[in-house]
């Protein structure tokens, strides 16, 4: 039975569904990556900002240390709102991760299927083409058989006739 058209259908359609699992996988992978890279950031905005708060200490200038101070207090704000959206952006990756290992199974059913009915037919299509062979050497054989019993049988004929003809003879001889 050869591969149907549905199957071959159906290995398309969960080629597709793998592929567009696999896109935003890494859709979700780019964006928790950019989140990380972005509090990453912030915590050298706030390493700056300190810093800024104790240079100005140093030199008394009271505009620098305010603008620490509220680069501090905003990169912690930034920090306390990216810490969930991260959180959230793993468990985003974690179940397109399931579910895109889930597609990649379904299509590698698919294809085992299609390549086991492939392996079928061709093991049916050798089975028979041995057959054919068998059937066709078979025939030869009986034909060759044949064609000596024939010949045997011929002979035979040929000297029962010659034995009847002498017989004849004999007694044609005798009269």
């Amino acid at each position: 039975m050869a591969v149907s058209r549905a199957l071959r259908r159906l290995l398309r359609i969960r080629d597709l569904e793998e592929e567009q699992c696999r896109l935003a996988l890494d859709s979700a992978v780019g964006e928790r990556n950019r989140l990380e890279y972005t509090l990453a950031a912030t915590s050298e905005r706030e390493r700056r900002g300190r810093r800024l708060v104790a240079a100005s200490a140093h030199s008394g200038e009271l505009p620098d240390r305010l603008a620490g101070l509220e680069e501090t207090r905003a990169a912690g704000r930034l920090a306390a709102v990216l810490v969930p959206r991260i959180a959230e952006a793993e468990n985003n990756v974690a179940a397109l991760q399931h579910e895109f290992l889930l597609k990649r199974v379904e299509r590698r059913q698919a294809e085992t299927l299609i390549q086991e009915t492939e392996v079928r037919d061709a093991i049916e299509v050798e089975r028979r083409s041995q057959q054919g062979l068998d059937d066709w050497y078979g025939n030869r054989l009986h034909r060759k058989q044949s064609n000596g019993e024939k010949a045997v049988s011929v002979a035979g004929r040929t000297a029962t006739l010659d034995a009847v003809m002498q017989e004849d003879g004999a007694v044609a001889d005798k009269t």
